[in-house]
């Protein structure tokens, strides 16, 4: 692992034309009434949400956007101006925009492979972070962002929105009353359609076009082909950019579940399992194409009582080869010993043996729903409590996902009708199991019981030291080779 202190790293970027402001230009140089100016990195996808947010804010102004693709970052310049009436500045690398002592806070909306790099510059910087979920790539790097927040005194909001919302906030208040008995299962699930959850078939590798930095763009990534299906979604479901499914939109729910497990950090064990199904491509074996993550997985966690369940099924919502749709199941519900609650934002308590919900027994409160606004405050306070999603339980939450892929990536195939004993831990284990193979089978035609799927082994972890026990071949995962001059240092 390569070692690098902030000292080196600014002079490093000293010595390559970028001079990093060592002081925070807003706590230092401005008021806590001035204007906020936001510079937003990534801007052709979720990005593109943040402009709009922030924008919308009196005292904050959008005042620079930062994209390795130039077409892209031309055009959204131009669009910008021509929408709200004045202009951004426009960057390509990230370093270079760090120097500029007028930009407040950064909004990162990159590939997954660049969040925390860029949270730890940012902080190195003396910028504020507003980061999109999962703040990490691996476990690493998410402690590296929490300890870089710490030292520089930075504000770090992390893009999990669920933690704004009253209405899963209520589900936790009333988990932790106690009301309901104890938690005996955190259910999340992230099972939607969409690109790449059925097949993103095969592209060859090729040239970069011009208009992409290439080289900006893999970052920490280790050096490897271009091909159309990397830029500017679909890296996603490749193990050296992205999480797969469960580190995409499965990451809200997972801080969700978490969230409602009371006191958790992380678990003390894992496992995972489920496979890459999809529709065919032609000219290629069935139910394969280029993507390595998992379509389709089950992880099962254990924080010492509760068990945090989670589910992802890709292939819904779309007619399959049985002529049925399978519903999308994005969400969360929660087991406890006198009965379930569920219902996502309206949510209700159901009895035992009971299907007539009642309302929950939580006094009312009063909480900050706007989140991007709730950064914005947070900045303006300089108190770490006032963020919603603060960056430790961005951390946790991330690394929970993370924590489900090692234990699948480390796994092999076994036969389908292989039943680990983790699935008899609690009927709603069974049941989400049974839904994957149903699922499965009805859409695209695989039976997974005549053939095999990943099993992954179950991992003993210590929350503590955030390593495993005994097996230093998944300690191996929790991090990453990194790529010169892109490397997240073990010093901050």
């Amino acid at each position: 692992m390569q070692r690098m202190t902030r000292r080196q790293f600014v002079k490093s970027s000293m010595a390559a034309g970028v001079g990093l402001a060592l002081a925070s230009p807003f706590s230092k140089a401005r008021g806590a009434n001035d204007e906020i100016r936001i510079a937003v990195i990534g801007i052709n996808g979720r990005g593109g949400s943040h402009i709009s947010a922030f924008e919308a804010m009196d005292g904050v102004q959008v005042a620079a956007f930062c994209d390795v693709d130039r077409k892209v970052l031309e055009n959204k310049a131009a669009a910008f101006e021509t929408k709200y009436g004045h202009k951004v500045d426009t960057y390509v690398d990230i370093r270079h925009l760090l120097e500029d002592r007028n930009i407040d806070a950064i909004s990162i909306a990159t590939p997954n492979h660049w969040h925390s790099l860029g949270t730890i510059w940012a902080c190195q910087a003396g910028k504020d972070v507003y980061v999109e979920k999962p703040c990490s790539h691996n476990i690493f790097e998410g402690r590296k962002c929490v300890e870089a927040a710490r030292r520089y005194k930075r504000i770090v909001q992390h893009g999990t929105q669920s933690r704004s919302s009253k209405g899963w906030a209520r589900q936790v208040a009333a988990i932790a009353s106690g009301k309901y008995g104890k938690l005996l299962v955190s259910k999340g699930a992230a099972s939607k359609n969409g690109s790449g959850r059925w097949s993103i078939g095969f592209k060859p590798i090729q040239e970069p076009p011009e208009n992409l930095d290439y080289n900006l763009w893999l970052g920490p990534a280790q050096e490897q082909a271009y091909h159309e299906n990397l830029v500017h979604y679909n890296w996603h479901w490749f193990w050296e950019f992205g999480n797969g499914e469960i580190g995409n939109q499965g990451v809200h729910q997972m801080d969700i579940a978490r969230w409602a497990i009371p006191g958790s950090t992380l678990p003390k064990n894992v496992i995972s399992m489920g496979g890459r199904w999809v529709n065919s491509a032609e000219g290629h074996p069935p139910f394969t194409d280029q993507a390595q993550t998992p379509n389709c997985q089950l992880t099962i966690m254990d924080f010492g009582g509760p068990l945090l369940v989670f589910e992802v099924i890709g292939l819904v919502d779309r007619e399959g080869a049985d002529g049925k749709k399978y519903p999308s199941n994005v969400g969360n519900e929660f087991y406890l010993e006198e009965g379930v609650i569920k219902g996502n934002n309206k949510p209700k308590f159901y009895p035992k043996g009971s299907d007539q919900g009642e309302e929950l027994a939580v006094p009312d409160f009063e909480m900050d729903t706007d989140h991007f606004g709730n950064f914005i405050r947070a900045m303006r306070s300089r108190k770490v409590e006032d963020l919603n999603a603060d960056i430790e339980a961005a951390h946790l939450s991330s690394a929970c996902c993370q924590l489900g892929n090692i234990s699948y990536r480390l796994g092999e195939q076994v036969a389908g009708t292989t039943r680990p004993s983790v699935l008899d831990k609690h009927e709603e284990i069974t049941r989400s199991w049974d839904r994957v193979l149903t699922t499965v089978k009805g859409a695209i035609g695989l039976d997974v019981e005549k053939g095999t799927y990943q099993l992954g082994p179950m991992l003993t972890f210590n929350p503590a030291t955030e390593k495993f026990v005994g097996n230093p071949q998944a300690d191996l995962l929790l991090t990453r080779p990194y790529r010169r001059p892109f490397a997240v240092p073990e010093r901050v």
